[in-house]
């Protein structure tokens, strides 16, 4: 019997922001729990080695297995799987699609066991690469666990293949919840671990919590009939077109990777401890960055595929919808990070091995990228755009925008700022490169996106001094209690969520923002398709 999967008509462009704000919500619930581990995860960490250079040894080492999450999970595959392989859904039902991902299995398999071999053999020499400064034997350990490291590679890989299937099944939940399952097997592990291992039991975790991340998926694939199983590949024009696509992709995603290898390199030459504080800074940013601007960009990319179909006029204001909605959640996030940068450092961190320098040094690099939050927002939908209209060539130029910038800034900040420069070029990389990213999707339309009109700036500009007047009255009359014990800080910092969230929200429902209305929307009709299925 063919099995088939028929989705909805996406003719209209206020059923795309429908499906896009329902799908970025439940990506959100489900990324939330993952989220919340993952900090758990970096305060454990934090706890067990602070800020030494054997924990940077390690983060150099994880640096080098982890550029497949950006690059396939984030980056190339999704941009060239997920378009590929919701086309044939939509088209020739589950059968013809699920042929297509087992091939594309195959290839992933043989492309990743090149790599982890070619990564093991050369080791030694990509750890020079990224960590020029590390001598003796913080290059040996660096060495050493890069090696260990190295088949996290093809987890997280076959695990981004998984999640994309997912995706175009407008199956969100589960692909959002597996990190968390990754997240927690390595608390439990390297609570179990580190007594005996060391430093070498967070690479140990992070092996255990990739399987655990592909395995769920997987099996959860197989429950929605499409089995994931390596098979031969043939002559399937849709899988060479992919293949076809993903090395110009891959060539300048791989480039996007140069972020975090360009804070390794300028770190190593820094201060002991340097790249490590940048590391509890960045995974602060990707708190917000996976909630909500993952979730948006994953979510809208099956949809941006399909509207590639329709008229560009259509293209368009789903392109304006998608980053207004995105600056309108993430907006009010910058601020309240550039305003409890310090706090929220404190008290998520400062214990253990985690001292006074850590904190002051962290809650510095934290200010300065969350001054590129929104640039990081909307590089990431436009990048998604750009995609699904097959112009590898501007994706390209825009990334190579972005690590020039980064690079550029780098050289020069990092003598008067220190690490604190390496984060503020962060931030102006990913501002350039949003900037050159709407222009070139622009002209591919041939038409203005019409994002910044001055309504929509209005009612943002207001809700936003709205929410930093009240936070900074909060924190100017009811001080951080600063010596107290962890139950009342985190009360205190539960007071100053919960006073940034209320004034916005009230703020935004007054103004009649349209993106709080898509909101209220999709919660109703989601309270609506459960009461359906009770």
């Amino acid at each position: 019997m063919t099995k088939t999967h028929s989705p909805s008509s996406h003719s209209s462009p206020d059923l795309f922001v429908s499906k896009m704000v329902r799908h970025s919500l439940r990506m959100t619930a489900g990324t939330l729990a993952s989220r919340i581990l993952g900090m758990l995860r970096e305060i454990l960490t934090a706890a067990f080695f602070g800020a030494t250079r054997e924990l940077d040894a390690f983060y150099v080492a994880y640096t080098l297995a982890n550029l497949s999450r950006q690059l396939l999970a984030e980056g190339a595959l999704s941009a060239t799987f997920v378009p590929v392989f919701s086309q044939a859904l939509a088209r020739d039902g589950l059968d013809r699609a699920e042929r297509l991902a087992k091939e594309a299995v195959t290839l992933l398999l043989a492309m990743g066991a090149l790599f982890v071999t070619a990564g093991i053999i050369f080791a030694p020499y990509l750890v020079f690469l990224i960590a020029p400064g590390f001598k003796g034997q913080d290059a040996v350990l660096a060495t050493n666990l890069t090696r260990l490291l190295m088949p996290y590679l093809i987890l997280v890989s076959l695990a981004a293949l998984a999640m994309g299937a997912l995706n175009s099944m407008e199956s969100f939940l589960v692909p959002a919840i597996a990190p968390a399952v990754a997240n927690l097997v390595y608390i439990v592990a390297i609570s179990l671990l580190y007594w005996k291992m060391g430093i070498w039991a967070p690479a140990v975790a992070v092996l255990l919590g990739g399987c655990f991340q592909m395995g769920l998926q997987w099996a959860w694939c197989a429950g929605k009939g499409l089995m994931l199983i390596p098979a031969m590949p043939g002559r399937d024009p849709e899988l060479w077109r992919m293949v076809r696509l993903f090395f110009p992709y891959a060539a300048g995603l791989s480039l996007n990777q140069f972020h975090p290898i360009i804070n390794r390199i300028l770190g190593s030459f820094l201060e002991d401890g340097a790249i490590s504080v940048l590391n509890y800074a960045d995974r602060l940013i990707q708190l917000p960055l996976g909630l909500f601007v993952i979730a948006v960009s994953q979510a809208v990319l099956p949809l941006f595929s399909r509207a590639a179909l329709e008229d560009e006029v259509a293209f368009a204001d789903i392109g304006r919808d998608a980053l207004r909605f995105t600056l309108f959640i993430v907006s009010p996030i910058t601020l309240c990070t550039l305003l409890y940068a310090s706090e929220a450092v404190h008290l998520l961190f400062y214990r253990g091995a985690f001292g006074d320098w850590a904190w002051r040094a962290t809650s510095g690099a934290l200010f300065f990228y969350a001054l590129g939050l929104p640039g990081m927002a909307c590089n990431n939908v436009t990048l998604r755009a750009l995609y699904a209209r097959r112009f590898p060539k501007a994706a390209f130029f825009v990334v190579v925008t972005s690590v020039l910038a980064n690079l550029a800034c780098s050289v020069v900040l990092m003598r008067f700022l220190s690490y604190r420069g390496l984060a503020l070029s962060s931030a102006i990389a990913f501002t350039s490169a949003s900037l050159v990213g709407g222009q070139f999707l622009r002209t591919s339309l041939g038409r203005p996106i019409g994002l910044f009109d001055i309504p929509w700036v209005s009612r943002l500009a207001l809700s936003l001094a709205a929410t930093g007047g009240a936070s900074m009255f909060y924190k100017f009359f009811i001080p951080y209690p600063l010596g107290a014990g962890l139950p009342l800080r985190a009360l205190w910092m539960c007071g100053a969520f919960a006073v940034g969230a209320a004034s916005y929200i009230i703020t935004v429902r007054r103004l009649k923002c349209a993106e709080w209305g898509w909101v209220a929307e999709a919660i109703r009709r989601d309270k609506a398709r459960v009461k359906r299925d009770e």
